[in-house]
């Protein structure tokens, strides 16, 4: 007889709570399990492994839409350049999104060594907030 796992122990073993569980069961990326005789979910080990690349994927920045489009199409059973696709149309995403953290670090460290004291009535000289001026309804910096 083939061992099976418990609700806690497979959350558990994969490193996630019972909601989240339960959460991928509804979504459809892993299968409901059967039935214990006494009613309790009867998980198959390999569904540890499942939710572990569940949560690899996660980290690479996949949504859970696309990992379950990436676990539909490996569950057909035939190659497909889709992960590498889709791998690299991530890496645009995350260049982009470096891109505008780097820009924000820079705004931010311009802040930082200028010594701006307010979002809205900043009173150091140069503040390089752009949008100081636009909470003063447009006056010129210092009018009252």
């Amino acid at each position: 007889m083939t061992p099976y796992l418990r609700s806690g122990q497979v959350a558990e073993q994969a490193g996630v709570n019972l909601q989240t569980l339960r959460y991928y069961e509804r979504r459809g990326l892993i299968a409901e399990p059967p039935r214990s005789p006494g009613g309790h979910r009867a998980y198959p080990p390999e569904t540890v492994t499942l939710l572990t690349v569940i949560k690899a994927a996660q980290r690479l920045g996949f949504t859970l839409q696309e990992v379950a489009e990436l676990l539909d199409t490996g569950r057909r059973g035939h190659p497909t350049p889709d992960l590498r696709h889709r791998a690299q149309t991530k890496i645009t995403e995350i260049e982009a999104k470096i891109a505008d953290l780097t820009t924000i670090r820079a705004a931010l460290r311009q802040v930082v060594s200028a010594g701006c004291d307010s979002l809205t009535r900043c009173t150091c000289p140069d503040c390089p907030l752009p949008f100081a001026d636009l909470a003063d309804g447009d006056r010129p910096r210092g009018e009252p």
